[in-house]
């Protein structure tokens, strides 16, 4: 009996400090036909807590731990599953833009069987004034006041220097992009557009 193979999904990830305007970036893409935005936090938000891997996240999450690497990607997976059940993800046809995914080096080689990844954009803005802003300005929209506080930012960054920048060394340098992310968002999304259009060509060569 020949072993069943599992379907990779093309993908692009998005990297970058918190602040450095994935959010802005990955609905930008979202909105575009062919590729389809799938945030981690956003998964995790709407989660339904009476299922299994529900009750597991809640087991860890409402203790302050971190939630395991096998658990996250199978949750992942579960989402993903059924956006294909209700045809809001087509494989054959569009390209998942990740965000908040793989967040370390463990969760990158846990999603390996499942994903083809043909470019990394990886954020860069140099002005940290901004990104500070950036948060502040999302935690009031979305009522998440914790996350205002300078030390609750310096922290996410110091978890994004530790935990989630080493992943960019887990993947081949030829599909990392830098991208300048301190332009207003319309310059960063035409920038990175013209990466998105050349790569959705080359893969249907």
């Amino acid at each position: 009996m020949n072993p069943v193979t599992q379907t990779q999904y093309r993908a692009v990830l998005l990297f970058g400090a918190p602040g450095s305007g994935k959010g802005t970036v990955g609905k930008a893409l979202g909105a575009i036909p062919g590729f389809v935005h799938v945030a981690c936090g956003d998964l995790f938000r709407m989660l339904d807590t009476q299922t299994a891997l529900g009750r597991a996240f809640m087991e860890y999450s409402s203790k302050g731990l971190l939630v395991p690497d096998e658990i996250t990607v199978a949750m992942w997976k579960d989402s993903i599953d059924s956006m294909i059940a209700a045809h809001a993800f087509v494989p054959d046809r569009d390209t998942l833009v990740l965000d908040g995914i793989p967040r370390n080096v463990a969760q990158a080689k846990e999603l390996e069987p499942f994903l083809t990844v043909i470019r990394i954009l990886h954020l860069v803005c140099s002005d940290e004034n901004l990104m500070f802003e950036r948060i502040r300005r999302r935690a009031l929209k979305e009522n998440r006041l914790d996350d205002a506080s300078e030390e609750v930012i310096r922290r996410r960054w110091e978890v994004y220097d530790s935990e989630t920048r080493p992943v960019l060394e887990h993947y081949s340098k030829k599909i990392v992009t830098q991208v300048e992310a301190s332009g207003s968002p319309l310059q960063v999304i035409h920038t990175i557009l013209g990466y998105m259009i050349y790569d959705s060509a080359q893969t249907r060569i």
